[in-house]
């Protein structure tokens, strides 16, 4: 618990519904961002409103109320990847699907399937950029939208301040030494359906995120940070010591 933001009883809450992913999104901007939402965090109904008429098609709820909260704040969306805004969104070459968030170097697109942006909270699904276009397809990334920003603001918790976030290139004694010394938060393995897919972990003040080929890490402050690098030996890429 940090001072009085429970994240991992939050998180539980936030996984459930859409109510609950924007409940534990304000708690952790307030708590681990350092920064409460405000009204200037959001974009307004008229920015929605604008973008639904340059589209020609309604935005699902979930993606409505998620910008109108927090769109805006780009150090809750976007240190690493871009979350588009209004004016930016847009439907793919293929007509398959509304684009709403871009890797930093192009490699991956999320979008929404166009036929089901009648649902309120839809599944996510991502496209890698392909050298070979044909190839291209949308798959599976997360079952519901707000389930996905909850993922986004956590992800890009790991990339912000560099002296509160690091990387490690991880061998089989580095993923037994997270299993043992973090607690497994309870945000479903992803992408949806994938066996071994990315895991969230927590400790005390240290948020990490294990991607089978890769352990990011992110401390509340950078004596958090240097107690993970202490408990998982290895070449941290931003440990200076």
């Amino acid at each position: 618990m940090t001072q009085g933001f429970d994240l991992a009883a939050s998180l539980a809450r936030g996984v459930e519904d859409r109510s609950g992913a924007w409940t534990f999104i304000q708690g952790f901007a307030a708590h681990w961002a350092g920064a409460a939402l405000g009204r200037n965090d959001g974009w307004t109904e008229a920015d929605l409103d604008a973008a639904e008429e340059r589209l020609d098609l309604r935005l699902p709820t979930a993606l409505r109320e998620a910008y109108l909260l927090f769109g805006r704040q780009q150090d809750l969306t976007s240190n690493h990847d871009v979350l588009l805004g209004p004016a930016e969104l847009y439907v793919d070459d293929a007509k398959k699907a509304l684009v709403f968030r871009h890797e930093n170097q192009g490699a991956a697109s999320w979008g929404i399937l166009l036929d089901s942006l009648q649902e309120n909270d839809p599944a996510v699904f991502i496209r890698l950029d392909l050298a070979d276009k044909s190839a291209e397809r949308w798959e599976d990334w997360l079952e519901r939208l707000s389930l996905c920003f909850v993922e986004i603001i956590l992800s890009e918790s790991l990339q912000a301040d560099e002296e509160l976030c690091d990387f490690l290139d991880p061998d089989d004694d580095s993923v037994q030494l997270l299993e043992a010394n973090f607690a497994r938060l309870p945000f479903p393995a992803y992408p949806t359906g994938q066996e071994h897919g990315s895991r969230w972990f927590l400790g005390q003040d240290v948020l990490l995120r294990d991607d089978g080929g890769a352990i990011l890490a992110r401390g509340r402050t950078a004596e958090d940070l240097d107690r993970v690098r202490d408990l998982i030996p290895g070449d941290w890429l931003n440990d200076y010591r």
